[in-house]
């Protein structure tokens, strides 16, 4: 089977690069599933996992919190704004972060700014805690 180089970036670092045989990532319009010899392409993504299958059925999932994929000939690139591996995820601080965001959106006086801050901050630690307990 053909495979192809991912790699996942963000402006601290490079956080992943293996060879795999397919990619899932949630773009802004939906499920996207890559495979060997996709169709040149850029999306957005939405903060949600990217599950990365290898050889010898490994399977690695990414906490990726927004940014982009560009898929080419041989190679998956993903600039994301920050990304976590399962492995990295420190499982209380992510419940921290939750709750802080949980708290900040119950709060009654919030001006606009304020609460689609805590929104991402929410969608974040959800995204991580998810990929955490897979």
């Amino acid at each position: 089977m053909s495979s192809f180089l991912v790699e996942i970036v963000t402006p601290e670092r490079k956080v992943y690069a293996e060879t795999a045989n397919m990619v899932s990532v949630t773009g802004v319009e939906g499920e996207l599933g890559i495979l060997p010899n996709h169709i040149p392409l850029v999306t957005p993504l939405r903060i949600a996992p990217v599950t990365i299958k290898r050889d010898n059925n490994k399977v690695d999932i990414v906490a990726v919190n927004g940014g982009f994929i560009e898929v080419r000939k041989d190679k998956i690139v993903i600039l994301a704004e920050s990304a976590e591996l399962a492995t990295d995820i420190n499982i209380e601080r992510a419940e921290a972060a939750k709750q802080r965001a949980q708290q900040r959106l119950a709060a009654k006086q919030q001006d606009h700014v304020d609460f689609r801050r805590a929104e991402l901050a929410l969608q974040r630690a959800m995204n991580r805690l998810n990929i955490k307990h897979k």
